[in-house]
């Protein structure tokens, strides 16, 4: 049965790796698979119809739920809210006001585009007669393959099909992206083959020395002697071969990954878990990754004083992003009521009416989330303020979410009749409703207006105050609007202006009674002509703001040698305020600005290179392609590069990098299929945590393989020295494989239970071609080990010694003459060695929860595992010993007290040298 173990151990290795590779292959497979679910099936195509004896064409008809992977060039067809696009197309024709596109899947950017019919952002020419470089973002006539019509409808032409498409360029790039070895499959390899090149060379070398003693009287002769030796050989590897590092290897990286479980982070491939100790740039998105992905008013901006002096004040909004409950410094939450024609109330009929979205309270929710929202992040944005700035009824704290998130709204809509939109476009950068009052006896109708407040100051003529008084718009006054916009601005704060347009000075064609209002606005051109003579009535300012800890954790990612790029859609102002929120950019980084994508692709390469050695960076205006290709340029550099992505388009750059994390929560299928982890909740922190989990499990691994390569070399040494100096067998090949797979394996996988060490993160990246065991490892593994081989094979000889035997008779033992007996049985003497190599390497094992820190400072009792590791062995090396059976099976004998003293003599000092080895080659932690 022994003798199966080792072949055993062999055979499970081998299909572990190749289940392994064929997991790895199926999950290459499933990504491409998530891309192809990404293909819409069906659509609505135009197709002519024959007359059924001739070919003469006599109708087209437009026909539904069409095989979409049919489509050619060429083909019209239908599109409408809800739909996929089903190949790339040029937008013909609008069949309502407007058409908007969610292509968040392709350029990772949340907000929906709007799309117009004509040849803005078609693909151009230069000069050179060479095609022009034009982002997704950018071809406002262009519908691509995948994206959802989140509004309108129109008809377009189908340019592109299958392989040709956007996204089916993604999946081509996935398909040639680089599946890298992690750098601990890296050195696995390189440690293997000089494990393997030493330990042939000990065992050839023992025999070799051995020759000399093939003729001893002992053996009957020349070939007898040297099949002997060649059974110590044998042996000699059996010592130095760590059989449980493999399954150790494997369990660390499992605990690892349940560790890394509890920290919101999902591993999808195993190795991936180590790589994360030798990352040393993060690629990171900012929307949801640095910030909450939570577009919130942050500040409200109104007109206050008299006709003589008026000031514009800025007030704080307070309360978390998406709740309905807070308030805003500065306006009491009944002012609506006090002064329901002042600024704040018409503020809050225009965020009210003027809004599409839709605030959803949920009573019941396994999260904190207990208001959601449809619609626009923006206008989402401006209901979550409406709530905070209306009246406190005394029943509010007794409200439930659904009742809470839309209170106030409630009562505007009871009070008001929308009956007509003047829908947003891009031109006039603004949107209208009008509305009449349906609780008063006099007719009372409203413009309500809300868009860009550069755009929207130009089309007012008045003001109006918070206590209700309508001035004139002067250039003073407007001077000092068009001041606070800009210093709204340069905090990269998303500005919405409010104004409105009352009775007197609506056209009569708009007012409800007329009816006429209808046809009127059938003509979206005359739009921004009804949107004039508008009354000023505040702006609000939004941001996404940065998630809580993220500063913190960029910081931790500096004193850890970690550098962070930002990839971002964004302008580059608002992506410079994000760095510097988040302290990607410090106040000594000034100088440092965010480049654009095309702007840096533009540099010549050197640069480009010189760039990115340099710091933390950030990368704005980024087209998704950018990722694969920044990845492909670090990982040229030497640079271990982790990426996050949940875009389609990120597949290609999560597979190349050497770390892909993905998005759990906004991610799509094919983002997190290419990814080796998936952060579950979208929140950067969360990747420096698994970073510094990476950095422990490495440091483990380094404990437990520092364990089981010192034991194996004292094992080594004690071996090859017996032999070298010709004394009887020191240990059989049952003893040391006993050693090797009952004692060295409980306090091997237990160190992986260590915690992490003092000043982890306070140290750089260690580089991804550092060897497993380098010279410097190497030299401390043999210092220590040589003690375990001397404390092994001196008190072997001591048991001699104490027996009158001398040093030369010893050697001699096998042409002894005299007291031969003491040669016939060794149980007791290899009993002894037995025991101190097992409690040596035990106390071994104690020292190593820290590979720096002393026993001191880190103790075993900080690792629990450990000394439960250290237990169960020593307790089964006394059972082979005091259990009569197995001390026959084993060859050994029963020691006493003073015997154990003698052992434990021996084995002590095993501590202190290890502490003088931590001191000489202790890591500077910078």
């Amino acid at each position: 049965l022994q003798s199966l173990v080792e072949p055993g151990i062999i055979i499970a290795i081998l299909f572990l790796n190749a289940a392994v590779g064929v997991w790895q292959d199926l999950s290459a497979r499933s990504s491409l698979e998530s891309l192809e679910k990404m293909q819409p099936r069906l659509a609505t195509v135009l197709r002519r119809q024959e007359d059924d004896d001739s070919s003469i064409t006599t109708s087209s008809e437009w026909i539904t739920d069409y095989d979409a992977t049919r489509l050619v060039p060429g083909d019209v067809i239908k599109l409408r809210v809800g739909d996929y696009i089903p190949a790339d197309s040029r937008l013909g024709s609008l069949t309502s006001s407007t058409m908007y596109v969610d292509e968040s899947s392709l350029t990772g950017e949340s907000v929906s585009v709007g799309k117009l019919p004509g040849d803005e952002g078609l693909i151009d020419v230069n000069n050179d007669g060479e095609a022009k470089s034009i982002p997704i973002q950018l071809q406002s006539t262009m519908l691509f393959s995948g994206s959802l019509a989140t509004r309108g409808s129109g008809v377009a032409l189908v340019v592109r099909t299958g392989i040709d498409t956007q996204i089916g360029k993604i999946a081509e790039a996935q398909l040639e992206g680089e599946e890298r070895k992690t750098p601990l499959g890296i050195q696995l390899d390189e440690f293997g083959t000089q494990l393997s090149s030493i330990i042939g060379g000990i065992c050839i070398a023992v025999w070799l020395a051995s020759i000399p003693r093939f003729d001893d009287a002992a053996f009957n002769n020349w070939i007898e002697g040297a099949i002997y030796y060649a059974k110590v050989g044998v042996a000699l590897g059996v010592a130095a071969i760590p059989e449980g590092l493999p399954a150790v290897i494997t369990l660390c990286l499992s605990l690892g990954t349940r560790r890394m479980a509890e920290k919101n982070v999902i591993v999808r491939k195993l190795p991936s878990v180590e790589t994360l100790g030798c990352t040393s740039v993060i690629c990171t998105d900012k929307t949801g990754t640095l910030t909450t992905n939570q577009m919130t008013a942050v500040s409200f901006v109104t007109l206050e004083g008299d006709s003589e002096t008026i000031n514009v004040v800025e007030h704080e909004v307070i309360g978390n992003s998406y709740n309905p409950v807070g308030s805003v410094t500065g306006i009491d939450r009944d002012e609506t009521i006090r002064l329901p024609n002042g600024a704040v109330s018409e503020a809050c009929r225009i965020m009210a009416l003027c809004n599409d979205a839709r605030l959803i309270g949920v009573d019941s929710t396994e999260d904190e989330t207990t208001v959601q929202y449809e619609g626009e992040p923006t206008e989402a944005s401006l209901l979550f303020l409406l709530e905070k700035l209306g009246p406190e009824s005394p029943e509010e704290v007794g409200l439930k979410p659904s009742q809470l998130a839309s209170e106030y709204r409630g009562q505007i809509l009871n009070s008001w009749d929308r009956y007509a939109t003047l829908e947003f476009d891009r031109k006039r950068k603004s949107m209208s409703v009008l509305c009449s009052r349906m609780d008063s006896c006099s007719e009372e109708i409203k413009l309500l207006c809300k868009g860009a407040p550069n755009m929207l100051l130009k089309r007012c003529t008045h003001a109006k105050l918070r206590d209700g008084s309508v001035v004139p718009l002067t250039v003073d006054l407007r001077d000092k609007i068009d001041s606070t916009i800009s210093s709204i601005g340069n905090r990269a704060l998303r500005c919405i202006g409010l104004a409105v347009k009352e009775n007197e000075s609506l056209e009569p064609q708009l007012r409800k009674g007329e009816g006429s209002y209808v046809e009127v606005l059938k003509d979206s051109s005359k739009y921004e002509s009804f949107e004039t003579d508008l009354t000023f009535a505040g702006i609000v300012a939004i941001r996404d703001p940065p998630r809580d800890g993220v500063a913190e954790s960029i910081d931790e990612c500096k004193q850890a040698g970690i550098r962070v790029i930002m990839i971002t859609g964004d302008a580059k102002q608002t992506a410079e305020a994000i760095a510097r929120d988040v302290h990607i950019f410090t106040e000594e980084d000034v100088n440092c600005p965010a480049l654009e994508g095309r702007e840096f692709f533009a540099l010549p390469e050197t640069r480009q290179l010189e760039v990115l050695k340099e710091g933390n960076l950030v990368i704005c205006r980024a087209e998704p392609a950018d990722k694969q290709r920044l990845v492909k340029m670090l990982q040229s550099l030497k640079e271990v590069a982790a990426m996050t992505g949940d875009g389609v388009n990120d597949a290609p750059a999560l597979q190349q990098a050497d770390i892909g994390v993905a998005m759990g929560i906004s991610g799509t299928d094919a983002a997190k299929e290419a990814a080796d982890m998936v952060l579950v909740d979208d929140n950067f922190s969360t990747i420096v945590d698994a970073v510094e989990e990476g950095r422990c499990i490495y440091a483990n691994m380094q404990a437990f393989i520092n364990f089981l390569i010192t034991c194996n070399i004292g094992e080594v040494i004690g071996v090859f020295i017996a032999t070298l100096l010709g004394f009887p067998q020191l240990l059989t090949p049952l003893h040391l494989l006993w050693v090797n797979l009952v004692t060295d394996g409980p306090p091997a996988t237990a160190l992986g239970f260590n915690p992490p060490d003092p000043g982890l993160m306070n140290r750089k990246p260690r580089s991804s071609s550092e060897e497993i065991m380098t010279s410097e490892s190497l030299l401390r593994y043999s210092i220590a080990g040589f003690y375990i081989g001397i404390a092994t094979v001196g008190v072997y000889a001591s048991y001699f010694f104490d027996r009158g035997v001398s040093f030369q008779e010893l050697r001699s033992w096998s042409t002894c003459t005299d007291s031969c007996s003491i040669y016939a049985d060794l149980s007791a003497p290899q009993t002894f060695a037995l025991s101190t190599l097992v409690t040596v390497e035990l106390l071994k094992a104690l020292c190593s929860v820290s590979i720096d820190s002393s026993i001191f400072t880190v103790g075993p009792q900080k690792n629990p595992w450990l000394l439960l590791g250290v237990a169960i062995p020593f307790a089964l090396n006394l059972a082979i010993i005091y259990t009569p059976e197995l001390e026959h099976s084993f060859g050994l004998v029963p020691l006493d007290g003073s015997d154990w003293l003698k052992v434990i003599a021996w084995s002590l000092p095993i501590v202190l040298i290890d502490e003088a080895l931590k001191y000489v080659f202790k890591k500077d932690v910078r």
